[in-house]
This record gives C-alpha cells, structure tokens and sequence, in this order.
C-alpha cells in the first residue's frame, strides 16, 4: 500500500501558519489624554506607603503618581488584598530580577530592589498603593512586570 505524502510547498505553508498562531501578539495600551498629561507631568509630591500599626515604609517619587492615584486608579477597597498581595509578589520578583540586570534593563527605570515578604501582612494601604505604583509604572513606561496587561 502506497502512502500519500503532503506536497511539500503545502506542508510549508501549514508550518508557517502554525509558527505564526503559536507567537505572542503584542498589545498596545490604550492611554487617555488625561492619564498621558499625568504621564508628562513635573508634579513631584511624594506618596508616602505605610502600614499604621507596623513599621514597613514606602516613599514613592515620581512625577504625576500622586495625581494619577487619586484621580485614575481605582479607589481602595474595589480590590481585595490578596488580590493586590498576589500581583504584589508577581510584580516584585520581576522588577527585583531587572534591578540585577542593568545591562539589559534600563537601569534608570530599576534603580532598587524592593524587599516584599508574600508571608508579611504588610496591611491594606501598602499592598494597594504599591500594586498602584507598578500599573502606573508599566503604562508609563510600557513595561511589563508579569504575564498581566496593566490596565485600570
């Protein structure tokens, strides 16, 4: 019994389609005017990220995260905190692996590690403004901290 072998140019043509489907679609984030104009803002006033009843700080630095917290992010409580706890520790193992790796990440965007325990309740207001910090980051940036599109 003879066996029917597929045309070769054929047989290509079905591998290449398979390649392609098989390959990452980049996304690009859909960024308003308003969060752009936050993005190219000078406002420099620092968002202070503490737990009340313990002694883990957090100072954050950049320009127009304030503005952008209080006017773009969600508000607290639309997340849990093991929500923001579990994309916390995500994002935190990545930016801490850039940070070790300033020739191929740009070493002015990952200047410090970060020192987050997953096993330490750091409380609500740490682990939400710190979730906020890296969504800002990465649509600012575009940058991304995990396998999550950072939307809002």
């Amino acid at each position: 019994m003879k066996k029917k072998l597929l045309h070769p140019l054929l047989f290509g043509l079905i591998c290449c389609i398979g390649f392609v489907s098989c390959t990452s679609q980049k996304t690009t984030l859909e960024v308003s005017n308003e969060e752009q104009s936050l993005f190219d803002s000078d406002d420099e006033e620092p968002v202070e990220i503490k737990d009340q009843e313990s002694e883990y700080e957090i100072i954050i630095i950049e320009p127009g995260f304030y503005t952008w917290l209080n006017s773009i992010a969600r508000p607290e409580g639309y997340y849990s905190q093991s929500f923001l706890e579990n994309r916390n520790a995500i994002m935190v193992i990545t930016w801490n692996q850039r940070v070790l790796q300033p020739s191929r990440f740009n070493p002015n965007l990952y200047e410090m590690q970060i020192n987050y325990d997953p096993s330490i309740d750091y409380g609500y207001e740490v682990n939400y403004k710190l979730y906020n910090y890296f969504i800002y980051f990465q649509r600012k940036y575009n940058q991304r901290l995990g396998p999550f599109i950072p939307r809002i």
